[in-house]
């Protein structure tokens, strides 16, 4: 038992365990035995490359880390900007409630069909990016994204509400790879020690960076016009596309499967194998500085056949004119329609439940109290405009900065610190760990929101004290994503993409809903925001308990699921 997590009876090799630390005191070698395990030595302590890389040089692993960050960069980057049309229209409520001439349901309802759009568009891309990889998605949605935002301006007079209904879905299409492919690109780009502070960075970017948006947007409305909110997306949006084409690669690699160290399974001999192993023998790699453990296996005593190397392909190095190429083979022979209807029976199992309700509702709130806002700060005593109201929204993005600090500095750290605890071996539940940061934000967020907002209209708080709630709401909301998204990736790495899009279609769907109930919900309660939101608190502070069950039982629940496969079970594999 490691840590609190129940070991596993079934199996010797659980997926998603892995030898993190590898001491040259002390022979360390794969769960199936293969040898010549290679390892990062940039630190004080050599670390295992999980996965591990082949010597293909189109290996994405073997790309230089420059290169490898700045495909991060320019996919966060318009993430950012795809993003950032979820609450473009926040602080504009009271402008196109005039312009269209429509009630502050109606329009609230813009951000809901936006989200639908999302959710939809994300179950339908997960074959295409199984199949033939992320690229020609990436590619595809940035120029989506050009034109449904100049769509979405020129829907500008009070008879085009419908025009901008459509504009909104089909920008909800164009967003949908970027959020459910650019953290999968994580664990495609990265090694496991290396996709903490990345995860963070990516998540802030589809998540936290929107919330930047609508400070600009007040000030643009009041400015030049609202139109230009979404010209200015488009603009951006065609200023990234050159550098997604260029400079973005193919990040999707078919490997041996024997390189996939932490989706290795081996199930528990019936008598005891172990052997003492002579201490392993390290050699520099002259062209990347990782180490290879060379003599690394069992003793003479060992009746095992063990390979002299991890399998590996090497293959002759692409130029960069065929990487611009859209497709470059299929990365899985796996059927369409299967991949299809993959992530629905995913919703049945406990880990990916989890990582939905974990991401979602906390999205889903920020949403309801993004809804609702105009309700407190529109009216008495406040009576902001819409610039007034996005500079408000410094405070979410504050949080969101916040979050993106706390998570980023924890994933890693916590993930070295417990593996060392754990005598080297690491276990994906050290990064549920980061859920307890996440509560403590979000509950917080979330009561301290409906107590002060209310008060905010007795004149018995400032503007600034819900407006910091709200900040720790949204870095609750960030920590959260990062928690989920790196569980997933690290956990159950084949099915991430499958994961990811469970969690989209939830959080967008949850987040759809909440839309077209916020302001029933606020007339329910009489306008009073802190019934409804200690209920919401309540709700968010079960979920992020569910989190001890999954902490406790999660690798017994890893082995069951690699024993009793739902999708095979499904006839989905």
């Amino acid at each position: 038992m490691g840590l609190g997590i129940l070991e596993d009876s079934a199996m010797e090799h659980v997926p998603g365990t892995t030898r993190y630390f590898d001491d040259p005191e002390r022979p360390q070698y794969a769960a199936d035995g293969v040898e010549g395990l290679k390892c990062d030595t940039s630190g004080p302590v050599p670390i295992i490359l999980v996965p591990q890389p082949s010597d293909d040089p189109n290996d994405p692993l073997n790309w230089p880390l420059w290169k490898r960050d700045l495909i991060t960069f320019i996919l966060s980057l318009t993430a950012i900007f795809a993003t950032a049309l979820g609450p473009l229209l926040a602080a504009n409520t009271i402008t196109l409630t005039l312009e269209f001439s429509r009630p502050f349901s109606a329009i609230a309802e813009l951000t809901g069909w936006y989200l639908l759009g999302v959710g939809a568009a994300g179950f339908l891309f997960v074959p295409s990016g199984r199949i033939w990889g992320k690229r020609h998605l990436f590619v595809f949605s940035t120029l989506l994204l050009i034109v449904t935002s100049a769509w979405g301006g020129a829907s500008n007079t009070k008879d085009r509400y419908q025009s901008m209904v459509a504009a909104r879905v089909f920008q909800g299409i164009a967003t949908a790879p970027f959020e459910a492919f650019v953290n999968a690109a994580v664990g495609d780009l990265y090694f496991v020690h290396e996709r903490g502070k990345r995860m963070a960075f990516t998540n802030l970017a589809v998540f936290g960076g929107a919330f930047f948006t609508p400070i600009l947007v007040g000030k643009i409305t009041a400015t030049i016009g609202w139109p230009w909110t979404f010209y200015f997306i488009a603009i951006f949006c065609a200023a990234c596309f050159p550098a997604i084409f260029f400079f973005c690669p193919e990040t999707a690699y078919r490997r041996d499967t024997a390189l996939n160290l932490d989706m290795v399974a081996k199930e528990r001999p019936g008598q005891n194998h172990n052997v003492e192993a002579p201490p392993p023998q390290y050699s520099k790699s002259e062209s990347n500085g990782e180490v290879d453990v060379l003599n690394h296996g069992a003793g003479s005593g060992s009746k095992e056949s063990r390979p002299d190397r991890i399998p590996t392909a090497p293959g002759q190095k692409i130029t960069f004119r065929q990487s611009l190429a859209l497709f470059n083979g299929r990365k899985t022979d796996e059927s369409f329609w299967k991949l299809l209807l993959r992530p629905l029976p995913l919703f049945f199992q406990p880990a990916f439940f989890w990582a939905c309700v974990t991401q979602g509702l906390l999205i889903g709130w920020t949403v309801f109290i993004g809804v609702i806002m105009a309700q407190f700060f529109f009216g008495t005593p406040l009576w902001w405009n819409e610039v007034e109201t996005g500079y408000a929204y410094t405070a979410a993005f504050i949080g969101a900065i916040i979050g993106f600090i706390v998570a980023g500095a924890l994933a890693d750290w916590s993930a070295r610190v417990l593996t060392r605890w754990n005598d080297g071996v690491y276990e994906p539940e050290f990064r549920l760990f980061l859920v307890i940061p996440q509560m403590v934000f979000g509950c917080a967020g979330l009561y301290g929101w409906g107590i002060t907002v209310d008060g905010l209209l007795k004149d018995k708080y400032p503007y600034q004290v819900p407006m910091t709630f709200f900040a720790l709401e949204v870095a609750g909301m960030v920590i959260g994503a990062v928690a989920s998204s790196l569980y997933i990736v690290d956990a159950y790495r084949d099915l991430a993409i499958e994961g990811f899009t469970c969690m989209i279609i939830f959080k967008n769907i949850f987040s759809f809903a909440l839309t077209f109930k916020a302001f029933d919900w606020l007339v329910e309660n009489n306008t009073k925001a802190r019934p409804l939101f200690n209920a919401l608190g309540s709700v968010q502070l079960v979920a992020c308990l569910l989190t001890i069950p999954l902490y406790i039982f999660g690798k017994r629940l890893r082995s069951y699921s690699y024993r009793h496969d739902l999708l095979a079970l499904c006839g989905l594999r």
